[in-house]
């Protein structure tokens, strides 16, 4: 006897939980936008979405489990790593020896029943029906409660020589290496062998591991590095790099080709750096991931920086300025014309702040283009256009076609040559706002930079509105912050003026703990310095005077240098001493 499969739409029509003009409706939604019947049906609002998995399980002949209402148990959950549970919107409800009942919402995905077999190491995977909203409310409130999956685990500390991280991690690492098995080293000659030990499941797991880990601890960049016995992983975090797990030699080849591959690169051409980007979802975020590879004596060095699409829509009021300073800055940016310039060395968060500025005058009456080189976040309502040197797309080409464009805010994303430079002067002088950033260690050192790349000292002074300097430094952790007290007299290099040579001054630092990793720094905050173009700066430029003379006429113009603001910051309890020195001092001064 032939046993035909029942209809999910029909079961759903004989238990009357829709009518058959709704089924007929919802096919008719399928056939323009082909999709799962049972979520055309939830999202067209013909029934809830319980009812339709019920009805699924009855399909199926799967049992439906009610997780709203349904005690989990939290050992065998966390049998799983959290990214897996994430990554395929599962979860483990009960374990009985080798056997582990799992709770999804699509049992038709053999990944995810593979995935949880390499990392559960369950012999028999027992398989119930749950809706997503239910699976995904149990995933937070279990992986919330345990802190993650599981204990953790000292790592590296460039800063401090200890440390901590989540075992999720090392855990997950170490099964899916294991789950590949020590074997020879994969020639990187044989491209066929390498892509083929690249789309193997355990390496795919290792590669979402190490970057999903990474976004769950706010790292800014991945380094996966080879060496001459194994393969380094670090991560950056708050600016300073943490060491993870190492992982063997016969993981580099096939683990280096699976980043190739998820970045659209080339695995089989290994004598020259590439550049790739991959787009990852987690956690209903998106990011964008910048990859480069690079060369090296003992293999191909791959190094990934993690852009947070969400993390530019911060308020100017978010980036730690001053009162004076934020005031200072929502005036410049207010002009109807100028250059407004943020320098830096990379990494100090200028990217950051010029998104912010653009976010705050971002409005329906003003036409804002930007030439960037890449464009790192996209945002809404401004014209973003992309470096591209192969097809003669140059930051000088664009900004030219830029003046014909009717700009009112024209935005550079770098001026690295004299060609750029005159233009955007150009743009500057013909009414337009432009913003963009340059490399130099302080606000004053800015103007000096552009008379070097041959832009004539009168057009600066006529065009540059402000100079803003700025470095990031790291936060006192505010779960174990804690105050102690210093001499005035030490803090003197900062500009610290004590009233009584023996006064001393309360400060705050992080005694460590596992929120922070032990370092007693949690989150970045900036420091600034603000160059506002008067009339006597103005005439110093145009003289060529020593920089030391435009920094002091700045001075005396309000500025605070980068080292007062530091001081501020630490006065208010914000961050340390030894990070304001770390991120802002250097030879000379």
């Amino acid at each position: 006897m032939v046993m035909t499969r029942k209809d999910l739409g029909e079961v759903l029509v004989a238990k009357q939980i829709i009518s058959a003009d709704d089924l007929a409706q919802a096919r008719e939604a399928q056939r323009s936008a082909p999709g799962d019947i049972g979520r055309i049906i939830v999202d067209l609002g013909f029934a809830q979405e319980k009812d339709v998995a019920k009805a699924r399980a009855e399909v199926l002949g799967l049992q439906f489990v009610d997780l709203s209402t349904h005690r989990i148990d939290e050992s065998a959950a966390r049998s799983i790593p959290e990214h897996i549970s994430k990554r395929h919107n599962l979860i483990a409800t009960a374990k009985n020896g080798a056997k582990l009942t799992v709770a999804v919402a699509d049992p038709t995905n053999p990944v995810a029943l593979q995935d949880v077999r390499l990392a559960s190491g369950a012999q028999q995977i027992v398989t119930v029906l749950a809706t997503e909203e239910d699976i995904s409310d149990a995933i937070r409130r279990v992986y919330k409660s345990g802190g993650g999956d599981g204990a953790v685990v000292p790592v590296a500390n460039s800063m401090t020589g200890g440390g901590a991280s989540d075992a999720s991690i090392a855990s997950s690492l170490s099964q899916a290496i294991a789950s590949f098995g020590a074997r020879e080293e994969v020639a990187e000659e044989d491209e066929a062998a390498l892509r083929g030990a690249a789309e193997e499941a355990p390496i795919i797991r290792i590669a979402h591991t190490i970057i999903q880990q990474a976004i769950r601890d706010a790292a800014s960049d991945i380094h996966v590095e080879p060496d001459r016995r194994g393969v380094r992983v670090r991560y950056r975090i708050d600016g300073v790099l943490h060491e993870v797990m190492p992982l063997p030699k016969y993981i580099q080849a096939p683990l280096i080709s699976r980043m190739k591959i998820m970045a659209d690169m080339n695995i089989a051409e290994r004598r020259v750096p590439q550049d790739g980007r991959i787009p990852i979802r987690w956690d209903n975020k998106d990011y964008d991931m910048r990859v480069s590879c690079l060369p090296t004596v003992h293999g191909e060095k791959i190094v990934m920086r993690i852009l947070d699409k969400s993390s530019v829509l911060l308020g100017l009021n978010k980036l730690g300025f001053t009162a004076e300073t934020q005031a200072q800055v929502d005036e410049l940016v207010a002009q109807p014309n100028g250059m407004f310039l943020s320098t830096g060395p990379t990494g100090s968060g200028k990217t950051t702040t010029q998104y912010s500025v653009l976010h705050k005058i971002n409005t329906v009456d003003k036409n804002i283009i930007t030439v960037e080189d890449p464009v790192e976040y996209q945002l809404g309502g401004i014209s973003q256009v992309q470096v591209n040197r192969k097809a003669g797309l140059t930051f000088a080409n664009a900004l030219r076609s830029f003046l014909r464009q009717d700009p009112d805010i024209i935005m550079v994303g770098e001026m690295r040559d004299l060609e750029t430079a005159e233009i955007a002067v150009e743009a500057s002088l013909t009414g337009h706002l432009v913003l963009s950033t340059l490399h130099t260690n302080d606000a004053p050192s800015a103007v000096i930079r552009m008379v070097d790349m041959g832009v004539e000292p009168y057009l600066i002074s006529a065009t540059v509105i402000g100079v803003l300097a700025q470095r990031l430094a790291r936060k006192v952790c505010q779960n174990c912050k804690q105050p102690y007290q210093v001499p005035g007299k030490e803090l003197r290099r900062f500009g610290f003026k004590p009233n009584d040579p023996e006064e001393m001054v309360t400060l705050h630092r992080g005694s460590g703990c596992e929120t922070c990793r032990h370092t007693g720094y949690k989150g970045r905050i900036g420091i600034y310095e603000m160059l506002r173009m008067n009339d006597e700066i103005a005439e110093l430029i145009v003289r060529r005077a020593p920089l030391a003379d435009i920094r002091e006429a700045a001075k005396a113009n309000g500025m605070y240098e980068l080292r007062e603001d530091g001081l501020l910051k630490v006065l208010e309890g914000i961050t340390t001493p030894d990070e304001v020195m770390r991120v802002v001092f250097t030879a000379g001064h």
